[in-house]
C-alpha cells in the first residue's frame, strides 16, 4: 500500500498545480490592471466636447467624440464631407480594442487626473466656447472630468494672462484628448482594430415645424413611418420641439431613407412639412 501513496499523492499535487497554473494563464480586467466594465454596453470612457455659441439643432446632432465600452468597442464620429447643409446623419465608425489597449489607455487617463476625484476646470477670461467632459468608470467609480475652452487657451503665456486658471491640470487634460486622437502611434501594435461604419440599434429623432433655407430649395422626402404629427414627446425647454426614439424594423426602413437626405430636407406627412434632426444613439443610450 506504501508504494502506490506516494505517486497518487504527487499526481494529485501535480494536477493542482497545473489547475493553478491555468487559472493566471488570464488575469482578467480585474486583476493585475485598472478595473473596468466589461459588458458591451457599459461605457468605459468618454470624451465629448459641446455647447459654446452654435446652433439649438447643433448641439442636439452632436455625438461624443469618442466612446469606449467593456467589449472594446470603440466609437468614434469620422470626417464629414464639408458642405452645406450637411449630410443627416453623422459620421460614425466602431474599432475593436484589445484589453492591453484599454488598458494602456486607462494608465494615461489616471496620468491625466481622471481616476481621482470629480473636478471642473474653467477659463473665465474667453467666452462662448465649448466645454470637453470626462467620463470615466473604472475601479468600480463613475469619474467625471470637465474643461471650458480645452484646446483654445493651452500655453503659458494664455494661462498666465488669465488669474485662477490651473493650467497644469488643464495641460494633461488636452495631452491626454490629443493620444486618444492618435491612438496606433502609441499603442502596442495589433491592438486596435480597422473602423468599420458604425451601424446603430436605437435613433432619437427630433422634430419640428419645418425650417429650411429660404435661398435653397430642398427636395422634400416622404416619412416612411406612422404619423409625424403625433411623433414622441414634447420637451418642456424648446417650443414646437418634440423627441422620440425608434429601433427594430422601425429604423431598418427609416435610415436607408435618411441617409439620401441633408440636415434641411423637408419630410412631409400626412400633408404637413417638417424638420427632423437624426441623432444615432450610443450602445449606453436609449432615451431622448
Amino acid at each position: 500500500m506504501r508504494t502506490r501513496t506516494l505517486p497518487i499523492a504527487l499526481l494529485a499535487m501535480a494536477l493542482f498545480v497545473s489547475a493553478c497554473g491555468r487559472f493566471n494563464d488570464d488575469p482578467g480586467p480585474g486583476s493585475g490592471g485598472i478595473d473596468h466594465p466589461t459588458g458591451a454596453d457599459q461605457l468605459v470612457l468618454r470624451v465629448a466636447t459641446g455647447g459654446g455659441f452654435v446652433t439649438l439643432e447643433y448641439n442636439l446632432r452632436s455625438v461624443a467624440g469618442i466612446s469606449i465600452y467593456g467589449d472594446g468597442r470603440m466609437i468614434v464620429e469620422g470626417p464629414m464631407i464639408e458642405i452645406y447643409p450637411g449630410p443627416s446623419l453623422p459620421n460614425l465608425r466602431v474599432s475593436h480594442l484589445s484589453e492591453d489597449a484599454i488598458q494602456a489607455i486607462l494608465q494615461q487617463a489616471r496620468t491625466a487626473g481622471l481616476l481621482g476625484q470629480d473636478a471642473t476646470y474653467d477659463y473665465p477670461c474667453v467666452t462662448d466656447l465649448p466645454t470637453t467632459t470626462f467620463t470615466v468608470t473604472a475601479e468600480g467609480k463613475t469619474h467625471t472630468v470637465s474643461a471650458y475652452a480645452l484646446g483654445f487657451t493651452e500655453g503659458a503665456e494664455a494661462s498666465a494672462d488669465c488669474q485662477g486658471v490651473d493650467a497644469e491640470a488643464r495641460t494633461k487634460l488636452y495631452d491626454f484628448q490629443v493620444k486618444l486622437g492618435d491612438l496606433r502611434s502609441w499603442l502596442p501594435e495589433g491592438s486596435v482594430g480597422q473602423e468599420e461604419p458604425f451601424e446603430p440599434s436605437e435613433m432619437r429623432i427630433y422634430v419640428q415645424p419645418y425650417r429650411g433655407d429660404p435661398e435653397l430649395t430642398q427636395e422634400p422626402a416622404d416619412w416612411p413611418l406612422a404619423s409625424l404629427t403625433a411623433f414622441g414627446d414634447e420637451d418642456p425647454n424648446f417650443a414646437d420641439l418634440r423627441c422620440g426614439v425608434i429601433g427594430g424594423d422601425d429604423l431598418k426602413v427609416l435610415l436607408p431613407e435618411a441617409r439620401t437626405a441633408n440636415e434641411l430636407t423637408p419630410w412631409t406627412s400626412e400633408g404637413g412639412e417638417f424638420s427632423l434632426i437624426f441623432r444615432p444613439l450610443l450602445p449606453d443610450e436609449h432615451t431622448c
